[in-house]
């Protein structure tokens, strides 16, 4: 797998699936609580704003603005706990996630972070199982952008230990202290109106095309009666697109896309300068290396 140029200051959208494609996530009280309460102790621990997130039963989907190049950490985190919880939830000794790596594409500007946030919340329609994204009975951010208000969530009964914070908030577009008001600023005051008006265009497109093609949702009571060991009929993609950039902009994608091959370029030769025995430098952006030979 190519080395991934993490650099401080930057948008991100994370996709995660569930191994083999299976329910694990479904949609229930203490699943919801679960992930939410992971998502929280992770965002804290490294100080990643949280932009917009939606679970449905066999993937999630993160938006989130890393201040400080501490994401791989944040998803190692993260992915660890939750898998650990939710196995211990659902009774599963298997592995929770997919093998392959989490699907990561850095948000250039605002138009590709609000493009993301939108997708996030409005996957649930555009796959048919409910009709708004107010009736999706899963772990979701759209209550909190609607509302303002920021959440606070308990520890779940099953799996975490004492020495784990009771409550923890879990707040949309908080910033830590040390980072400024980045996030805010970059954004501005209407984002959350524009991803509202966003993803109401979106509900009522995916209406429109349901009535012509004579479909219907699943409804949540379905999606809740599903057994967390099921998965979908239908057959995943394959061998398409990996992106590793958002931008909508032509010309922001290309400059972005050099500078990725630069990068790569870079990282390359220092790694084989590192092998020989040779002092190396690698570029700005390096993780792994970085944490494997540590910064002499």
């Amino acid at each position: 797998m190519k080395p991934r140029h993490v650099l401080p200051a930057s948008f991100w959208f994370i996709t995660r699936r569930c191994t083999q494609r299976r329910f694990l996530l479904r949609p229930d009280d203490k699943l919801n609580q679960t992930f939410e309460y992971c998502l929280a102790a992770a965002a804290k621990r490294f100080r990643i704003t949280i932009i917009a997130y939606m679970v449905e039963s066999n993937h999630y989907h993160l938006a989130v603005y890393d201040h400080f190049g501490c994401l791989p950490a944040f998803l190692h985190y993260f992915n660890m706990l939750l898998a650990r919880s939710v196995n211990c939830l659902r009774g599963h000794w298997e592995n929770c996630f997919s093998p392959e790596a989490p699907y990561q594409v850095r948000c250039l500007n605002r138009a590709d972070v609000l493009a993301k946030a939108v997708y996030t919340l409005t996957n649930p329609v555009k796959d048919d199982l409910v009709d708004a994204v107010a009736s999706w009975p899963g772990a979701s951010s759209w209550r909190g952008m609607r509302t303002g208000r920021d959440r606070v969530v308990r520890r779940p009964a099953h799996f975490f230990t004492e020495r784990m914070p009771k409550e923890l908030p879990l707040a949309l577009c908080e910033v830590p202290s040390e980072a400024g008001d980045t996030v805010r600023a970059f954004l501005g005051e209407s984002f959350f109106d524009e991803v509202a008006a966003a993803v109401a265009d979106t509900e009522r497109q995916c209406a429109q095309a349901r009535r012509r093609e004579g479909k219907s949702v699943l409804g949540r009571r379905c999606v809740r009666k599903q057994s967390p060991m099921g998965q979908p009929a239908s057959v995943a993609p394959r061998r398409g697109l990996n992106p590793r950039i958002a931008a909508r902009s032509k010309w922001q994608r290309i400059e972005a896309l050099a500078r990725d091959k630069a990068f790569l370029a870079s990282h390359c030769e220092a790694r084989l300068r590192w092998q020989r025995g040779e002092a190396a430098c690698f570029p700005i952006g390096t993780w792994a290396m970085r944490h494997l030979i540590g910064p002499e």
